[in-house]
């Protein structure tokens, strides 16, 4: 990575965002959490060296483009200077498929491995590539679904429905998400 690591926190319409970035590009970026202080452990987790400064013009740019696209613009990531750091090569492949994704646009983790001439075995890997996506939005695992066009996982605060609602947002339908089980005793 090119110089000191930095971060911001921001606000959507849908909560506390973060992002990280050095001299060449956005290194993390942390989809909108219930509060600044969950925002800035996360941060913190992914750059425990960075220290928290002002975005330089381009990458106020991003914020703006995250902040517009949560109040449901169509935005696309596709130029954004990103940072990875060292990935493994298969990891970098994916992220490299799945940037091309547009506002909408989804796809399945077997169909990412077959596009990479990796066979639909490999679909586990996909997934654990989408799981430690460092920039989500900007790699949009989010439009990686499971076979069937089922949701599957996600990483980021609010799992599978925040994933849902970012879907219902560029207009894919989804099934409904189902948050888990109540188990409280009698009334």
């Amino acid at each position: 990575m090119a110089g000191q690591s930095q971060y911001q926190l921001f606000e959507t319409a849908v909560g506390v965002a973060g992002i990280g970035w050095t001299g060449a590009g956005i290194t993390a970026l942390r989809l909108p959490a219930a509060t600044a202080p969950e925002a800035a452990r996360a941060m913190l987790r992914r750059l425990p060296d960075a220290v928290r400064g002002p975005p330089r013009a381009e990458i106020m740019a991003v914020i703006d483009a995250v902040v517009r696209y949560y109040a449901g613009e169509r935005i696309e990531f596709f130029s954004v200077a990103i940072d990875l750091g060292d990935r493994p090569p298969f990891f970098a492949r994916v992220y490299d498929h799945v940037r091309k994704l547009g506002w909408g646009e989804t796809t399945t983790y077997g169909a990412v491995a077959r596009a990479l001439d990796a066979g639909p075995e490999h679909a586990r890997a996909v997934g654990q590539a989408m799981a430690t996506n460092p920039v989500p939005l900007i790699i949009p695992c989010h439009r990686v679904l499971a076979a069937g066009g089922a949701i599957g996982g996600f990483s980021a605060p609010g799992g599978a429905l925040s994933k849902a609602r970012m879907l219902e947002l560029e207009g894919v339908p989804v099934a409904p998400v189902q948050q888990g089980f109540d188990f409280q005793s009698g009334p």
